[in-house]
């Protein structure tokens, strides 16, 4: 009873101390990650499994550097980049944030729409769009920080059903295991194309604005803190480290799913979201493809805050207004506003006749071109004594990060390169 009672507690204590690292990882998998690594599947079945083995270390350092800014400056990505940078660096941040974060609110407002659809027929997939935006608008504006934090860790439970959808179907785990540990790359635009759609997608910048903001808004909310320390610091690392092993574990699971049921069965084009749930229907039974459409809600459900905030974040530190989902709308009004804004241009998007796959996977490619740039800020900021003093990178943190930069920037300039040959 007495070793039993110490692993519930223990159990309990750790799940307090999981946070922003946790709902920063499970939001990584947003309908447009689902998208992506659906596509990555059925058109290239096991080839890219490897790549949630390369991915992780890299997100996870990423992360790490951007919560660890948070913490030792007391504000996020924005406020620091600001008082410590020129203007220009400020604004060519904002310039390659703001159009990338726009579009993927409305690819993950369109996918849930189009989900929604798939499992009531009888109503239409733009009304569930609009609902979906009044109501993330609704408890945004009027549930305080703490209330939005627990809300989004326990949606973070929802990704579990993609654990569970490929043992519904019957596996090769000799195959598995060889797609997994030997890594195939196919020199063609496509496969480059998903390639860097999933580095894009696992390491969004987004996440990384969103990593600092909220660090700083659990300190705010932390008793008896006085400055930062190590433990401090540990207890972040875990608290990401856990996040970005279970946002790459569902990764793995879903590539694995489409890898192993679509692609085998000959569909390997996904033109809209609800195809690939509907197209595990009839090959994986009804249960999987129930769990993989609910899923895509209530990762867009998680996501979708975490979008929007991380924008209005971004804009709010750039002009110097009052911020904080800890905040009141009346003390905040600013904040609100742009989260209001962004998820009505978001919705918007749904009527300009892009399909919601093609969109979400466009929202990865240009996080995939993007990021290097931002990454290479980061490393910059993270390493600057007079910024970060005592808690710059470690030697690791700097090979994983630079790693991470030189990755995707490949990555990015040979899928330029192809689509100009193409």
């Amino acid at each position: 009873m007495n070793a039993r009672k110490k692993s519930s507690t223990k159990l309990v204590r750790f799940w307090k101390l999981l946070g922003p690292g946790l709902i920063t990882g499970a939001s990584d998998d947003d309908p447009s990650g689902i998208a992506t690594y659906s596509q990555a599947g059925a058109a290239f079945g096991l080839s890219t499994l490897w790549t949630a083995l390369i991915a992780f270390p890299l997100m996870a350092s990423i992360q790490q550097m951007c919560a660890r800014i948070g913490l030792v400056t007391s504000q996020g990505l924005t406020g620091t980049l600001k008082k410590n940078y020129p203007r220009p660096v400020l604004y060519l941040m904002l310039l390659f944030s703001f159009p990338a974060i726009v579009m993927n609110i409305g690819a993950d407002i369109a996918g849930m729409g189009a989900v929604g659809n798939l499992l009531f027929p009888a109503i239409d997939a733009t009304f569930f769009s609009v609902v979906f935006t009044i109501i993330l608008l609704i408890l945004i504006v009027y549930l305080p920080y703490q209330k939005i934090a627990a809300t989004l860790k326990y949606l973070c439970i929802v990704l579990l059903v993609y654990l569970i959808v490929p043992f519904l179907y019957k596996q090769d785990i000799t195959e598995i295991l060889q797609a997994t540990f030997i890594p195939t790359i196919q020199f063609n635009k496509e496969y480059i194309g998903i390639l860097v759609g999933i580095l894009g997608t696992t390491i969004s910048p987004y996440l990384f604005f969103w990593q600092a903001s909220m660090e700083v808004e659990e300190m705010k909310h932390k008793k008896n803190h006085l400055m930062v320390n190590k433990k401090i610091i540990n207890d972040m690392k875990e608290d990401v480290d856990f996040g970005m092993s279970f946002s790459g574990l569902v990764m793995f699971f879903i590539i694995l799913t489409t890898g192993t049921v679509l692609f085998k069965s000959g569909i390997h084009q996904i033109d809209t979201v609800e195809q690939a749930a509907l197209a595990l229907k009839p090959l994986a039974g009804n249960s999987a493809y129930l769990l993989f459409a609910i899923g895509v809600i209530g990762t867009g459900l998680l996501a979708i805050p975490v979008l929007s905030g991380s924008l209005s974040y971004i804009i709010t530190e750039t002009f110097g207004w009052e911020q904080g989902l800890d905040k009141k709308f009346h003390e905040a009004k600013a904040f609100y506003i742009v989260i209001a804004i962004s998820l009505i241009l978001g919705l918007s998007l749904n009527y300009i006749g892009i399909s919601p796959i093609k969109a979400l996977i466009y929202t990865a490619i240009l996080y995939g071109l993007t990021a290097p740039v931002l990454i290479a800020i980061i490393l910059h900021i993270s390493n600057n004594k007079k910024v970060m003093g005592e808690f710059t990178n470690s030697k690791t943190a700097n090979i994983l990060g630079v790693s991470a930069f030189v990755i995707m920037t490949i990555a990015a300039v040979t899928l330029i390169y192809l689509q100009i040959l193409g």
